[in-house]
């Protein structure tokens, strides 16, 4: 199913005010798993580092909640966010501005042909690479944007359920994507051959994820997806998984995956 449309339905619902856009990246923050491995990884990057003036590339930011998330850890940085989507860039800088976050900037980019050599600190790329075909060309383009000692920071799905496939003869349940999933050393290979130096890979949504992710995302998303009636049923829908969802969260975050349906990729240059 194309997930794009009702993306944007939810955007269009949270973006009236910046109250609910606020409340609408908490729930993000909560209900994807991806956010609690990615926080992780943000909070061990940052330690020590909030006092300096770093810049840092959020490479495809979608709804922008990285960039939130990550401007209100530090004012001293300055954040340039990326997104192909002209509508999703320009609400987004709006919104930022009505919060006084002038340390942020969006702009629309295409990640295959943007480059700013040596300019970034750190560059965040969540959910991102799987809807790319020409990866070890954006894998090069952010090098390339990265100071001596930066550190690109990767979620993406594996080659082992992610995009929800888990047999050959299975299609990605979202339709957006080109690939259903990176195999572990296949990505390792691809960033090396980009020029990365160092790269660490683990596992994320292991048992506990991939329950929540039925649970807190493929089963509302099918149901969005036959009706938008289903709108008004998701309150009631959350109030009861919710709280299973948020102790799935915190098991699969806390523990170390011999195998998942996620990739939590880092690499320095």
């Amino acid at each position: 199913m194309y997930y794009d449309p009702i993306k944007k339905t939810l955007g269009q619902v949270f973006n009236r005010t910046p109250w609910l856009r606020r409340l609408f990246y908490h729930l993000l923050d909560l209900l994807l798993l991806r956010t609690w491995h990615v926080h992780r990884e943000l909070r061990r990057w940052a330690k020590g580092r909030t006092q300096e003036p770093l810049n840092i590339l959020d490479a495809g930011s979608g709804y922008g909640q990285y960039t939130y998330w990550m401007s209100g850890l530090s004012s001293k940085w300055d954040i340039l966010a990326v997104d192909v989507k002209d509508d999703q860039v320009a609400d987004s800088n709006h919104f930022f501005r009505q919060i006084g976050r002038r340390n942020v900037q969006f702009a629309v980019q295409d990640l295959v042909l943007y480059q700013e050599p040596n300019t970034f600190d750190l560059a965040l790329s969540v959910d991102v690479m799987e809807h790319i075909l020409e990866d070890v060309e954006v894998f090069r383009n952010i090098h390339a944007s990265l100071k001596d000692g930066g550190m690109l920071l990767i979620s993406t799905p594996s080659d082992q359920g992610g995009s929800d496939v888990h047999d050959d003869g299975e299609t990605s349940f979202i339709e957006e994507h080109v690939r259903d999933g990176y195999n572990i050393r296949e990505i390792q290979q691809k960033l090396s051959t980009a020029g990365f130096e160092r790269i660490e890979a683990r596992y994320s949504y292991g048992e506990p994820g991939q329950i929540s992710w039925r649970l807190s995302m493929k089963y509302p998303i099918l149901m969005l997806g036959k009706s938008r009636l289903f709108f008004v049923l998701l309150p009631f829908y959350y109030a009861v998984v919710f709280p299973f969802c948020l102790l799935l969260n915190w098991l699969d975050a806390r523990s170390t995956h011999d195998s998942g349906t996620g990739l939590i990729v880092k690499a320095w240059k």
